[in-house]
């Protein structure tokens, strides 16, 4: 019964959606609830799934959506994939263990995946809600950031230690690394890695607001902190977040991801566009021809742990092809397939998903991240030059989606990294059929500009 805490959060936030509105409650409701709470508790309920905070939370908010007629929704291609994705991965459950368990995987494809997407492609770009949705996501990660702080010098997760009393036998799993001589925080989100890549997608939102001027120059509750600004306070705290989690993939990750984002800065796009792409390839096949070398020699004989831990994901690739082969388009069902000894954790977020579900799902998957990335691109290239630079929405989402590559080749994207991929994802679709703006060309950017005076004698005008 302790657990049913976990309704409050569908309550709250059902009492926002019909108290003031369900853009509303997507925003300061359900991203906070998604973002601050842990996915890995539920709500063990007789006779029906059991949600997660994030859940409870998504089917509230739902219902009000639907009660009020879908409020910006508008049917695109991407729903289809969306859609194809969930049924998928519901399918692959089915065939593999039949319907008692995979009602629990379809009721979390519908609130973790389906719901998220539609409420980011309805609720934010067509009401010109950009800037208040990546605020809130910006504020609740410097709050995951601070607890991060502790999690590093303590070695003690808070959430865990302030939740698990009521949700006895669950989440005793996650436990805590360590990495030069520190803990690796890990947040509400289960895993270091996981934290690592929201914490990533935070400092890049919070780079564009930076960039776009959207916060306040002064905020009374900042006004202690000598230097620095307020923006300069969150970029901060975001590239801090990303380091306590001592991911080294997710750094690198946040370090190519930023090469789209340079393009977006410089007025010159194809001068830009062409150089990265120069130096990419430049620097990239020699570099992954020295990462094969060094990670094809096997773990036996690695010079030390960085090595081992390369060869290992290296390793997992050629054991376990041949395995998800067996069962190709839907997978042997979520953790059913074969282990194999010594290579029992799949660190990688695309085989995993080939294993479990089959080749449709992450070819949705992939498909999704690539053609995402370069509409994102295209269209952040045909747009006029946004001010203030580096203020264009779509090289930041573009760099995202090239960052969740990145980042989930060494981890699997699971719990809230997930959801916010589909969150992405329903952000962009909208933002790519609705946005008529960046930058300066919109209005709800929260920094007011004195109108410059373009005429030329600047006459008075008396009648």
């Amino acid at each position: 019964m302790l657990s049913f805490i976990i309704y409050l959060a569908g309550i709250w936030t059902y009492r926002v959606a019909q108290g003031q509105s369900v853009q509303k409650a997507f925003i300061y409701a359900y991203m906070p609830i998604l973002l601050l709470l842990p996915d890995y508790f539920q709500a063990v309920t007789p006779g029906i799934p059991d949600p997660t905070f994030s859940q409870a939370s998504s089917v509230a908010l739902f219902a009000v959506f639907i009660m009020k007629g879908s409020p910006g929704y508008r049917f695109s291609y991407t729903d289809v994939v969306v859609v194809v994705y969930a049924l998928s991965v519901s399918i692959s459950q089915y065939l593999a263990l039949g319907y008692s368990d995979a009602q629990n995987l379809m009721f979390n494809e519908l609130t973790s995946v389906l719901f998220p997407y539609i409420f980011a492609k309805s609720l934010v770009e067509p009401f010109n809600l950009r800037y208040d949705f990546v605020k809130s996501v910006v504020l609740c990660l410097c709050v995951v950031f601070i607890c991060n702080v502790y999690e590093n010098k303590m070695g003690i997760n808070l959430w865990q230690l302030l939740l698990a009393r009521f949700f006895p036998g669950q989440g005793s799993g996650w436990i805590t690394t360590f990495r030069f001589g520190l803990a690796r925080a890990s947040g509400p989100y289960g895993h270091c890695l996981v934290d690592g890549v929201i914490m990533a997608v935070g400092y890049r939102f919070q780079r564009w607001l930076q960039w776009s001027e959207a916060w306040p120059v002064k905020i009374k509750q900042l006004a202690w902190v000598p230097w620095f600004s307020p923006t300069q306070v969150f970029t901060l705290m975001m590239l801090g977040g990303v380091l306590s989690t001592l991911g080294k993939g997710q750094w690198l990750a946040g370090i190519i991801g930023a090469a789209l984002v340079i393009i977006g800065r410089f007025k010159n796009r194809g001068l830009a566009m062409t150089v990265v792409l120069i130096v990419m390839v430049a620097v990239g096949i020699p570099a992954l021809g020295a990462f094969l070398n060094y990670a094809s020699v096997g773990r036996a004989n690695a010079l030390d742990a960085n090595q081992e831990t390369a060869c290992y994901r290296y390793e997992l690739i050629e054991i376990y092809m041949e395995i998800a082969a067996e069962h190709l388009w839907f997978g042997w069902g979520l953790m059913h397939f074969p282990d194999v000894p010594g290579a029992e954790s799949i660190d990688n977020n695309f085989l995993l998903v080939y294993l479990n579900h089959g080749i449709i799902a992450v070819s949705v998957i992939l498909g999704i991240i690539f053609v995402m990335m370069v509409r994102l691109i295209r269209h952040g290239m045909a747009q006029p030059f946004a001010e203030p630079r580096g203020s264009s929405l779509a090289f930041t989402l573009a760099a995202i989606y090239l960052m969740y590559f990145i980042a989930t080749a060494t981890v699997a994207m699971m719990l809230q990294s997930c959801t916010m991929f589909f969150i992405i994802t329903g952000l962009s679709d909208a933002y790519l059929r609705t946005s008529t703006w960046d930058g300066d060309q919109g209005n709800s950017n929260s920094k007011t500009k004195t109108p410059i005076d373009a005429r030329l004698f600047k006459f008075r005008k008396v009648i």
